[in-house]
């Protein structure tokens, strides 16, 4: 056992792993998350406790919870481990680039969208970074960005956060999408949301972005969805449309990225108008490194360039 600091001094490999086990509380997820054994991993976040004469982790039975003094490691190990990846960028950059792993998140529809030409302008951009692109539903997301699995995300209304830092970078109008038009149908481009609220919906479950936006909404002017299935995925509400279940309320991205869009009709949510707002979020715990402040321009101007302009399909 070690007498002293200076003997058997801590290293980047037990910082790293004892920020993951405190952001995540859990030795579990923290080893699935950075990918090495669960027993390793307790053994080497307790040989830094013992170095450090310290205990940093509280442990129970449904995960760990932070002590003061792990508190104050967490802020010193965070500041370290940013200086090394700035470090290891001003070494890349005597090469000419940025370098370094970015892990960017986006919502299925957005994905469609942007992460082909996103991965194009990246590769043009920072060709010695490497980017990872996660795909999931925004609330899933918020929280990986907060635990640091992934580095910065686009979220569709983020919940407010001290741990989030997000800027609005696009606001959608939401549609009411069912079936396309019969032919010689008039045309109706716009609904009421009262009147939304009386059709059967195929909506997603909570904590879903646009579930709590269109129940909240709905609770303002005094009324409430009516809700003919709960299924998550943007995919199987829009076959659930098509097979007569309900009506469903979503982006004309998400009609638009569809396999068969021209099978949809969609009429603009007014009186209130919907919109859902797209943020762009990073971990307010941990400061951008340049690659990453890079990739956060690069994702808007890529955003701004694909989503912005591009026209609903045909309404109904």
């Amino acid at each position: 056992m070690p007498t002293s600091l200076d003997s058997s001094p801590m290293d980047l490999k037990q910082l790293e792993y004892f920020v993951r086990v405190a952001e995540l509380g859990s030795f579990t997820r923290a080893s699935i998350v950075i990918d090495v054994a669960q027993p390793a991993l307790s053994r080497q976040v307790r040989q830094l406790e013992v170095e450090l004469r310290q205990n940093l982790l509280t442990r129970n039975g449904r995960g760990v919870t932070v002590t003061d003094a792990g508190k104050l490691l967490l802020a010193h190990a965070r500041g370290i481990l940013h200086q090394i990846e700035r470090a290891k960028e001003d070494l890349g950059r005597m090469r000419g680039a940025l370098a370094g792993r970015v892990a960017v998140g986006l919502p299925p529809s957005i994905a469609k969208r942007i992460a082909v030409p996103l991965t194009r302008a990246f590769r043009q951009q920072l060709p010695d970074a490497r980017l990872a692109i996660t795909e999931a539903l925004s609330s899933a997301m918020q929280e990986s960005v907060t635990a640091g699995r992934i580095d910065l995300a686009l979220l569709y209304n983020p919940a407010p956060s001290a741990d989030i830092d997000s800027v609005v970078i696009l606001e959608e109008d939401l549609y009411l999408v069912g079936p396309a038009a019969q032919p010689g149908a008039e045309p109706d481009a716009q609904v009421s949301l009262r009147e939304v609220a009386s059709r059967p919906l195929v909506i997603p479950t909570q904590p879903n972005s646009i579930r709590m936006l269109v129940e909240a909404e709905m609770a303002n002017i005094g009324c409430r969805p009516t809700i003919a299935m709960e299924i998550d995925g943007v995919a199987a509400i829009l076959d659930l449309v098509i097979d007569g279940v309900g009506s469903a309320v979503l982006s004309s991205n998400a009609v638009l990225t569809a396999p068969r869009p021209e099978a949809f009709g969609i009429r603009r949510i007014v009186d209130p108008p919907l919109r859902s707002r797209l943020a762009l979020a990073v971990s307010s715990q941990r400061p951008a490194t340049l690659t990453q402040q890079a990739v956060l321009k690069l994702v808007r101007e890529v955003v701004d360039q694909t989503m912005n302009g591009s026209p609903p399909p045909a309404r109904r």
